[in-house]
């Protein structure tokens, strides 16, 4: 699509918006640069920015007067599609485009996404480094913190791009057709932003939403939600499996995990890998189906899945302190992530959860403790719901802290040799970090202190 001397109005000075900037400004755009935080300063913004690059820059409101001249616009993940000026951009027949829309019609090369509740980045960096064993050009973009934007007038017609996509992203796609789609898992997660399931659903199926029967989408056998959206999905759905032999898809058989489209392959043990946990075998099978229907050879991702680690702050291993073993989980941003990571425990734990509130549940969590985990030490916005729902459970041995570093000296006290200590908040982070990266940080750090 030609872009040249089009008006775009970008939203947020974020690190998308200004990807999306940079991105324009090479196809020749107008740029008007608008966020509706008005105190921030103009220089800042600017700093941000190649120097001698043109724009606008509006702060605050936007006026009537500047949307009349818009022709696109391109809105960062966090701006919700609700807002009053978004509805009336979407009234004045204004296309509104996600960053992943932008990026992928000025990219080039072979498209592969992946979205789901959790596991998400960790299958994204897999298939990644998979790609990379065979192919010569393989970018890893989106949602895992590299701007698709930023990548996208590098991408050749041989390229492959392997986009992580959450679902504030798909809210904003058109034309967006990935050859390989995968749809890990969804639970419940983001319903401050979706409001309903079914919103959230929606939007997660969207990144099969323009796929056609020549297409694959990978989907989760177990998941339910999954399931019941499956027969809508317009391409051919090929199913990976961590509870049932499937005729045709990928599975675990014991130890062994098999692929079967035509034939029967063998294609590693769970052995073989330094991941920890089910969900990460799920994550595995998922890498390996779009790279088997990409056309790697099976040597290559082998080669690949046993040499992968996992990924940063998810169930990361830090450190071992006086016989306890220290585990940062702060991706895991929601229930069910950190029931995953409770799950792939195998000594006594203490938990260090709790931030800032996205109206989650929290009783399957506290129900997923059985009698693995010892104790509680909650933080953030969240402390006293999180508390309470512990209570109704009948676990007893709950502990606030104020802040992370008070919680890592409080679960260091509780634990004895052979206990393992996690951080998964089971929340997002907004509420006292900037993001779940700094506080998997900060965690390493205060655990290093202990020493």
């Amino acid at each position: 699509m030609e872009l040249k001397d089009k008006t775009f109005l970008v939203v947020g000075t974020g690190i998308s918006g200004i990807a999306a900037v940079k991105l324009l400004a090479e196809k020749g755009a107008e740029i008007i640069l608008f966020d509706s935080n008005a105190k921030l300063e103009y220089d800042e913004i600017k700093k941000k920015l190649p120097e001698g690059l043109m724009f606008s820059l509006i702060l605050g409101e936007l006026p009537d007067q500047v949307m009349e001249r818009v022709d696109i616009a391109v809105i960062s993940p966090g701006v919700p599609v609700d807002l009053p000026f978004v509805v009336e951009m979407q009234e004045r027949n204004i296309p509104v485009w996600g960053e992943i829309e932008l990026a992928y019609l000025c990219g080039k090369g072979r498209v592969f996404a992946i979205t789901g509740t959790n596991g998400k980045t960790t299958t994204t960096a897999l298939t990644g480094e998979i790609f990379k064993t065979y192919y010569d050009s393989v970018f890893v973009v989106g949602n895992i913190g590299l701007p698709y934007t930023e990548y996208a007038l590098e991408m050749a017609e041989d390229s492959v791009t392997v986009a992580e996509v959450s679902s504030f992203q798909l809210e904003t796609i058109h034309k967006f057709c990935p050859e390989v789609s995968a749809i890990l898992n969804i639970t419940p997660d983001h319903l401050n932003r979706h409001h309903t399931m079914q919103c959230y659903v929606e939007a997660k199926a969207n990144v099969a939403r323009n796929q056609t029967k020549n297409q694959i989408c990978v989907l989760n056998y177990e998941d339910s939600y999954l399931q019941k959206i499956a027969k809508d999905i317009p391409a051919d759905v090929f199913w990976f499996s961590s509870g049932h032999i499937l005729e045709r898809g990928i599975w675990m058989e014991g130890e062994q995990i098999i692929y079967c489209d035509t034939e029967r392959i063998p294609i590693c043990s769970i052995r073989d890998m330094k991941l920890l946990g089910k969900h990460n075998y799920e994550n595995v099978m998922a890498a390996i189906a779009i790279t088997m229907h990409a056309g790697v050879p099976v040597d290559c991702i082998r080669r690949a899945i046993k040499e992968f680690n996992a990924v940063e702050h998810r169930i990361e291993y830090v450190e071992e302190i006086n016989g306890v073993k220290y585990y940062n989980d702060s991706k895991g941003t929601n229930p069910d992530a950190a029931i995953k990571a409770v799950e792939a425990m195998e000594a006594p734990t203490i938990v260090i959860g709790g931030g800032y509130d996205k109206k989650s549940s929290y009783d399957e969590w506290i129900a997923s403790f059985g009698d693995k985990v010892k104790c509680l030490v909650l933080i953030g916005e969240t402390k006293y719901t999180i508390k309470d729902a512990a209570e109704r459970a009948g676990f007893s041995n709950v502990i606030l802290a104020e802040n992370l570093e008070g919680a890592v000296q409080t679960a260091s006290v509780q634990a004895v040799s052979g206990d393992a200590v996690l951080l998964s908040p089971a929340c997002a982070s907004w509420d006292m970090f900037k993001s779940y990266e700094e506080r998997g940080r900060l965690f390493k750090e205060y655990v290093y202190a202990l020493k």
